[in-house]
C-alpha cells in the first residue's frame, strides 16, 4: 500500500489563510454583536426601584440624585459603584442594587436609626449599631437625642454604656441628657435636668451599681434638707460606700461616704 502524498505546501498555506479569515471574520461579527448590545438604547436604565427605608428621602428624590452619577447600561452598569452612590446619600446605611432586564434597576435601602448625637459640636450622629454618620437631624424626636461624647472611635462604647445607666434613673423620672467619656476612663452624665454625675472609671458593673445607689436613695437625702430630688444640681459618685452631692442652697456629703483612693 503506498502512502499518501504529502500536501502541497502552497495548498497548507491557503486552507490556514481561510481558516484565519474565518475565524476573524467571526471574531468580528461577535465584536460588533457586542458594540451593538452596548450601544444600543433598548438596553439603557430606564427604570429605578426603591424600596426599603425611605423615611428621610423619598424614592424620587433618590433616583433624581443617584441617576446622573451612574454610567453605563444594563450590561456595564458597575453594581458597587451604584451601591456606593446610593450609601453616600445622607441617612443610607446600607443599599442592595440588583439588576432586572431589560433596563430595569431594583434598590433596597436600610437608612441609619440615629439614638444619639456625637462629637464635642453633636455634629454627627450615632446609630443603634453604634456607627458614626453624618446626616442632619430634621425631626423633632431627633434633636432630641441623648448627646453621646469620647474619644474618635468609642461611640459604641458609650452606646452601650448609655444603655446601660439610662433605665437606673427610671425610679427618678430622669434620664441621661449627655454621657461624655472623658480622658482616663472616667465618665461624666448630665442628667435632663440639669444635673451633673460624676460617675468615675471602672467596669460598667461597677458603674451601674454606684448608679443605682444614687437613684435609690438621693431622694431621701434631698428630702432630709427640704429639698425635692430636681434640686439637684451635682453628685460625685467617686466614693465608697455612699456619694457627695450638692443640692441648690445646700452642701452635703452621705456620712458613711469615703473618698476613694486616687488610681493610677
Amino acid at each position: 500500500m503506498t502512502d499518501p502524498l504529502p500536501m502541497p505546501l502552497d495548498v497548507r498555506l491557503m486552507n490556514l489563510t481561510t481558516a484565519l479569515l474565518a475565524t476573524g471574520l467571526v471574531l468580528a461579527c461577535v465584536a460588533a454583536a457586542l458594540w451593538w448590545v452596548l450601544r444600543n438604547p433598548a438596553f439603557a436604565i430606564r427604570q429605578i426601584v426603591v424600596t426599603g427605608d425611605t423615611a428621610h428621602h423619598s424614592a424620587a428624590s433618590l433616583r433624581a440624585t443617584v441617576m446622573p452619577r451612574l454610567a453605563g447600561n444594563f450590561f456595564t452598569l458597575d453594581l458597587a459603584a451604584t451601591q456606593a452612590a446610593f450609601q453616600s446619600v445622607p441617612w443610607v446605611r446600607k443599599a442592595v442594587v440588583q439588576r432586572e432586564f431589560p433596563g430595569r434597576l431594583n434598590v433596597t435601602l436600610e437608612e441609619h436609626v440615629a439614638v444619639g448625637h456625637w462629637g464635642e459640636e453633636g455634629d454627627h450622629l450615632v446609630n443603634r449599631y453604634g456607627e458614626v454618620f453624618e446626616a442632619t437631624a430634621d425631626e423633632p424626636g431627633e434633636r432630641e437625642l441623648p448627646a453621646l461624647r469620647g474619644p474618635e472611635g468609642q461611640a459604641g462604647t458609650v452606646l452601650e454604656m448609655y444603655r446601660l445607666l439610662n433605665p437606673l434613673l427610671e425610679p427618678l423620672g430622669a434620664e441621661i441628657a449627655e454621657l461624655t467619656l472623658q480622658g482616663r476612663g472616667n465618665w461624666r452624665a448630665e442628667l435632663d435636668g440639669g444635673a451633673v454625675i460624676e460617675l468615675g472609671h471602672g467596669a460598667p458593673a461597677e458603674l451601674a451599681a454606684r448608679l443605682r445607689q444614687f437613684a435609690g436613695t438621693v431622694k431621701e437625702v434631698a428630702a432630709r434638707h427640704q429639698r425635692p430630688v430636681a434640686a439637684v444640681e451635682a453628685a460625685d459618685l467617686r466614693h465608697v460606700g455612699g456619694y457627695a452631692l450638692r443640692l441648690r442652697g445646700v452642701g452635703t456629703v452621705r456620712p458613711d461616704a469615703q473618698p476613694t483612693a486616687p488610681r493610677r
